[in-house]
């Protein structure tokens, strides 16, 4: 065996120790850029981000933080959180989207995964209808990654159209200002709705003094320029002048107060019940070796309410398990991988969503899948055909959609059960997970065999070892969790015991949305 295979196939760690990784990482994000700027942060009067938040939300209430770990690994570790926390949260009865800028990494600074973060947390509040609190901080592009940050469709200017389009919308848009607003950064409180600043920290400026100095050669200090005094009660770009941090929030909570029923949730009609098998048991039940099959009606049993699912089709494409549950109370038709999916998976699937779309019921995906059966057998009896069924419903399909990668997750697989590209209103990640357009251990396998194809029989053994080694370190790497968290292709790693919750929250901020009861889509049966 060679010591490219040896170390491919090496058993993975087991799933607790990497619940410990993901906790020690969010333990380190959460301090933010360190403890020399933290001290500088507080030495000023500030606040740090994520006690500013505490702070603001309703006592006792949860928040869910989205992407804590953004930008993991990238720029040498040192834009924790991509600079930016971003979450939904209860203030004063209502579920708001918060957008809060880190000053203690590169002075809040925006790269381009700060952006997408940016820009993500918007998509999230403008499809669930959820006012938008932005608690600004923030030294504007970072400029050394303009290229990443300022010219495109989906860069910082995105973030300004999507305030703009929101606010005429009816979705409130409301600032904060903590710290600098400055350049683009300002543009976040000029478009809100309502703007309070705090005095002697918060500034807006579109250009700071040195910009001021060597634009139009004028001296002038920041608090002159644009502090909160001036905005407040001269340009009127402030609507609220604050003395402290906290007279700050107190007032943020004032208004979210005064925001009428925009942002309530809309209680379950069945009162929810645990499940009756433990949630902690899924560290146990779920291996973390992706070539050990386990049965995914395990996972589901210890997800939903009274451990009660009722099973859609059993007995017929038994690779994909479907069939109808309920989550903290809300209903949900669950599809989860059992296996390959073969023809008769995706033609069930396709049936299940179009039950689901009539039933005004939500679809949740629990991904662990290889893909889709092929192989001369498959393919005459049209995989092809019958798989594009499936990511014709799932593209078509008008309820909510929601998608957690409890496994492997490569191929058109992850078409067929409603990956990124698919818009499920949120996807979140375990940490055993894998996404990828295959396994390390098959793209080592097609590159090497097209390789030796390609030399006819003149190949070089050891530079095809030596391809087949560079493919599996590249595949484990892109694969990995983590890689796929840092660029946002999920919403976050989260602990399996903690999906039921998770997905709870998520189910009840779309619970009283307006159904679309109009001609539903006719799916390629």
């Amino acid at each position: 065996m060679s010591e490219a295979t040896s170390s491919a196939i090496a058993t993975p760690p087991p799933l607790f120790a990497m619940l410990e990784t993901l906790r020690e990482r969010h333990g380190l994000v959460a301090q933010g850029g360190g403890e020399k700027l933290r001290a500088r942060h507080e030495a000023r009067g500030k606040i740090m981000v994520r006690e500013r938040i505490d702070l603001l939300l309703d006592p006792q209430t949860p928040f869910l933080e989205l992407s804590p770990l953004a930008a993991w690994g990238l720029y040498g570790n040192e834009v924790p959180g991509a600079g930016i926390v971003t979450g939904i949260g209860i203030v004063q009865g209502r579920a708001c989207m918060l957008i809060a800028n880190d000053a203690t990494v590169k002075g809040g600074s925006f790269f381009a995964e700060t952006v997408r973060k940016h820009l993500r947390a918007q998509e999230i509040a403008e499809e669930h209808r959820l006012p938008c609190l932005y608690l600004v901080d923030c030294g504007g592009a970072f400029l050394p990654e303009q290229d990443r940050v300022f010219p495109d469709r989906d860069h910082f200017g995105g973030s300004f159209y999507n305030q703009c389009r929101m606010s005429a919308a009816g979705i409130p848009q409301i600032s904060i200002v903590f710290g600098g607003a400055t350049a683009g950064g300002a543009y976040i409180p000029a478009l809100s709705d309502q703007v309070i600043m705090v005095k002697g920290t918060g500034r807006i400026h579109l250009g700071g003094p040195p910009i001021v100095k060597a634009a139009v050669h004028e001296i002038v200090d920041g608090e002159t320029l644009g502090g909160a005094e001036m905005h407040t009660l001269t340009s009127g770009v402030s609507d609220h002048l604050a003395l402290t941090e906290m007279e700050g929030l107190a007032k943020l909570r004032e208004i979210v107060g005064a925001l009428g029923e925009i942002g309530r949730i809309t209680p379950p009609l069945q009162a929810p019940a645990a499940p009756r098998l433990d949630p902690a048991d899924l560290v146990d039940i779920v291996p973390t070796d992706l070539r050990r099959p386990y049965d995914v009606r395990e996972v589901i049993a210890r997800m939903v309410d009274d451990s009660a699912f009722s099973a859609f089709k059993p007995d017929y494409g038994a690779t994909l398990v479907t069939g109808f549950a309920h989550i903290h109370g809300y209903p949900v038709g669950i599809l989860a991988n059992n296996g390959v999916l073969f023809s008769e998976s995706a033609i069930k699937g396709a049936h299940f969503i179009a039950l689901c779309d009539q039933r005004q019921i939500p679809l949740l995906f629990l991904q662990n899948i290889t893909g889709f059966m092929v192989g001369t057998e498959a393919e005459r009896g049209g995989i092809a055909k019958h798989s594009a069924k499936l990511v014709y419903a799932v593209s078509n399909a008008r309820v909510p959609k929601y998608t957690v990668l409890i496994g492997g997750s490569y191929g058109a697989g992850n078409y067929g059960m409603c990956g990124r590209g698919f818009r499920p209103r949120f996807l979140f990640s375990w940490p055993n997970a894998r996404i990828a357009t295959m396994s390390p251990e098959v793209a080592a396998t097609v590159v090497t065999e097209l390789r030796r194809q390609s030399l006819k029989g003149t190949a070089d053994e050891a530079a095809i070892a030596e391809l087949d080694r560079r493919t599996r370190a590249q595949f484990e790497e892109q694969s990995d969790p983590y890689y796929a968290t840092a660029r946002l292709w999920d919403d976050g790693i989260i602990e399996p015991a903690q999906t039921r919750d998770v997905l709870g929250l998520c189910l009840a901020l779309a619970a009283g949305e307006p159904r679309d009861t109009g001609k539903r889509p006719v799916y390629r049966m």
